[in-house]
This record gives C-alpha cells, structure tokens and sequence, in this order.
C-alpha cells in the first residue's frame, strides 16, 4: 500500500512536467503556423502588387495608342501616325507557323516518351535529354542556334528563320505537356483495346490520345504563350521590318522587336506605339492563359 502511494506520489510531479512541456510545445507550433501564415499572405500579397502594378501602367499607357489605324496602317517615320499592324501580321505569320512546325514534333516526341518507354531505354533517356536541354535553355542560344544554320548560309534574315527558332522552343513545352498526359491515361484502357486485338498504333491514336486530347491541346496553348513575347531569337533571324511584309523568306515584324526599337526611342509616338504594342501581347498571353485555365478544368472533370 506504502508503496504504490510513494509511486503516485513520485508520478504526479513527472505528468504535470510532461503536460507543461506539451503546452510549450504547442505553443511554439501555433506561433510557427500563425508566423508561416502571414509570411504567406505577406508574400501573396506582394506578388499580387506586382502583377497589378503592370496592369496598371500597361492600360494607363497602352490604351491611349489604341485606335483603329494600330491595326490598318504599318510603321511610318515619327511624327506621321502610324500603326502596328506590319508587326501584328509578322507576330501571327511566325508564332503560327512556329506551333505548326514544333507541335507536331513534340507530339510525336511525347507519344515515343510515354508509349514506347520499354523498346530502348538509351534511346529514351537521348531524347529526354534533350528535352529538358531545350526547355531550359536560353531562348538567345536558340536564336544563335538558328542564326549560324539558317541566316549566315542563307545571307539574310527572314521570317522563316525566325518561326523556326520560336519551333524549338515550342517542341520541349509540347513534349512535356503530352508525355504527362498520355501518363494519366489508366492502363487499364490500353489493355482493353490490345485484349481485343486492336493494334498499338490504333491504340495511341483513337485511345489514348483522345483521352489526353484536353491536356495535349493545353500544352499547345502554353507553347503558344510562351513564343508570343520571345524577342531575343528574333533579333537573329527575322529582324524585324518596318514595311509590309508576309514573306518567309524576307525579314519580317514583329511585336517584340517593335517594342524592342520603339521603347528607347526619343519620340513620343514610336514609345506610345511600344506601350500599345507591350498591352497588346499581354491581352494576347492573358486570353491564351485563360483558355489553357478552361481547359485544365475540362481535363479534371
């Protein structure tokens, strides 16, 4: 009896210690957290600043330059009123055809990724590679690239050049996108199709490739936003054209470029045609990023 009270007795102390350092425990947890949280409101907070604050200065100053002679007329000399509507037709003209050249060989790509992962494994492990090589690559390494090969053999630039730099940086976005998604297709599709003697090609094409044919065309959609405000490549191959132009073979406008030469120009109407030209290629990136946000949503529903 003496005994088992002297043990109460010596327990009662040690639980009440325990129970203290639970409290501080505690304590410091919930001081963490509530620290952490505000971090990240603080943080959340700024970033939305930010992207407000160039919201703001691009329709303060881009909309004033918005008439109906920025997309009828072409560049003029400063003081004459003229448009961006040379640019805006080379920015088309070369970003299409850059997704028409660059889709394609992602696709395919991304189908040998995802599909034939098991045939040859050096051979996978090569064209992953260069993938990832070419998606983080600098995109003036590109433009390089395509300079030395296209243009110097060539001896001028030209639009093709210039969609065909923007093509490589379209192919490892594509490659990516379509890897990942034709991954999430369940197995257990395939293996129905196969069980019923289709062959694997049909499989991919009418299968696998219809199930992913949301997140495929997603990716496509990014590879588009991420060409549209590239400046760097096109400073070496298209070079841009203050005439009207929609030949591949001649130097071609563009967006970028004319925001490029007009931004640090001393007249007041080439930098309010570089303000119009910087809040136009938003809208166009921001109307690409909401459509990619719809798809996104169809894929997961």
């Amino acid at each position: 009896m003496g005994a088992r009270e002297t043990s109460a007795r010596v327990d009662a102390p040690c639980s009440g210690a325990g129970w203290r350092r639970d409290s501080a425990s505690d304590a410091r947890r919930r001081i963490a957290d509530r620290i952490a949280t505000g971090f990240c409101y603080v943080t959340t907070a700024l970033v939305l600043l930010m992207l407000t604050s160039i919201l703001y200065v691009l329709l303060r100053n881009g909309l004033a330059g918005i008439s109906w002679r920025t997309f009828t007329h072409v560049t003029l000399a400063p003081g004459h009123g003229g448009g961006l509507a040379n640019a805006i037709a080379g920015s088309l003209i070369q970003t299409g055809l850059a997704v028409l050249i660059g889709a394609p060989a992602g696709l395919l790509a991304g189908i040998y990724l995802a599909e034939f992962s098991a045939t040859d494994g050096r051979l996978l492990g090569a064209v992953r590679f260069v993938s990832d090589l070419l998606l983080s690559a600098p995109s003036i390494l590109v433009g390089l690239f395509i300079y030395m090969i296209i243009v110097v053999p060539s001896g001028h630039f030209s639009g093709i050049a210039g969609a065909l730099a923007l093509a490589m940086l379209v192919v490892p976005v594509v490659v990516r996108t379509t890897e990942d998604m034709l991954r999430l297709v369940p197995v257990a599709m395939r293996e129905a199709a196969f069980a019923l003697g289709a062959p694997r090609w049909r499989v991919i094409l009418f299968i696998c490739l219809r199930a992913a044919r949301d997140g495929v065309a997603t990716g496509i959609l990014l590879a588009l936003a991420r060409v549209s405000g590239e400046t760097a490549p096109l400073l070496f191959t298209s070079l841009g054209n203050m005439n009207w132009s929609v030949r591949p073979d001649a130097p071609m406008a563009s967006l970028p470029i004319a925001i490029y030469q007009y931004a640090g120009s001393a007249y007041p109407d080439w930098t309010q045609m570089a303000w119009t030209g910087a809040l136009l290629i938003t809208t166009g990136i921001l109307m690409i990023n909401i459509a990619v946000r719809v798809g996104l949503g169809r894929n997961r529903k």
